[in-house]
């Protein structure tokens, strides 16, 4: 009893130590407490499966003997040997309550069409258990999920799941605070970082897609490298307009889903665009805007958003 008592406190301790590693098996499998444990279920697990095969093996030596000696008990008595069904036919047998084709005439009904006779064949049991099955199921389900609401519907489920995820988004950005840009007091500077950010947030949220690698525009979005603006081409204009999009038209609000720091680097990447003339680029749409005089030095930029 004791060194059973022993044996059982030592799996528990690796239960222990793991629980205050708060450590994964496989990240050091070797020297993981749980290791003792995971060998022991390993080893008990493959005993039982050896075992089991053994006892298939014996059963089966087992039934050949006996169907063995029936057969010479058959012969010895002169008559005709008749196998007995496996577990399996019986099995079958119990779950189809079918009836053999020898036995077919004891189940006719009393009438036919054209010659064609009618078996009183019922449904199988399998299949009865399995409606009834369902019934219950059914109850269970209007009582878990309507009459008790101990769990939630399907609707429920997911506007709690939006509001989890929301919790995290809230959490993840209070972690990482933004620096807050004033529109009011931004100046665009040709600042070769800032845009190349601006390019890469421009490339992986789908700007292109409307307005093109280069800007040019296509069927939906219009021609970013002209002095034509829809929306203003200032940049406070531009920036607002990526910031609050413009639904009626197709452009999503960006500022819902990028930070202000990207919006910002987005707008300079825009205005960046002014004068490539891209080839095959979209007709000029909206009204003719002029831009200022543009600030080269970066750190006067810098300083003013």
């Amino acid at each position: 009893m004791k060194r059973t008592l022993s044996i059982f406190i030592t799996l528990l301790f690796p239960l222990g130590a793991f629980a205050q590693e708060q450590k994964s098996f496989w990240d050091d499998p070797i020297n993981s407490p749980m290791l003792p444990l995971y060998l022991v279920t390993t080893f008990v697990f493959i005993v039982i499966i050896l075992v089991g095969a053994v006892a298939l093996y014996l059963i089966k030596v087992l039934n050949m003997l006996t169907e063995q000696a029936e057969k010479e008990r058959a012969q010895k008595l002169g008559v005709v040997y008749v196998p007995r069904p496996n577990w399996w036919s019986r099995f079958s047998q119990k779950m189809n309550a079918s009836v053999p084709v020898e036995q077919e005439k004891d189940i006719e009904l009393h009438h036919s069409y054209d010659g064609i006779k009618e078996l009183d064949n019922h449904l199988p049991p399998w299949w009865k258990w399995l409606f009834y099955g369902t019934i219950g199921w059914s109850v269970v389900y209007l009582v878990v999920y309507h009459f008790s609401a101990t769990l939630p519907l399907q609707l429920q489920e997911y506007e709690n799941e939006v509001a989890v995820a929301e919790e995290q988004a809230r959490i993840f950005k209070a972690s990482q605070p933004q620096e807050a840009i004033d529109e009011n007091q931004l100046v665009f500077a040709k600042d070769a970082a800032i845009i190349e950010k601006g390019k890469s947030v421009f490339m992986n949220n789908n700007c292109a897609s409307c307005h093109r690698n280069d800007g040019g525009g296509n069927t939906i979005g219009p021609n970013l490298t002209d002095e034509y603006w829809l929306h203003g081409g200032d940049v406070k204009q531009v920036f607002l307009t990526v910031k609050n999009g413009v639904v009626e038209k197709g452009m999503p609000a960006w500022g819902k889903v990028l930070s202000p720091q990207d919006v910002r680097d987005v707008t300079f990447f825009i205005l960046s665009l002014q004068g490539s003339n891209p080839a095959n680029a979209k007709a000029p749409q909206g009204e003719l805007f002029k831009q200022k005089a543009i600030a080269s030095d970066t750190t006067n930029a810098q300083a003013s958003l």
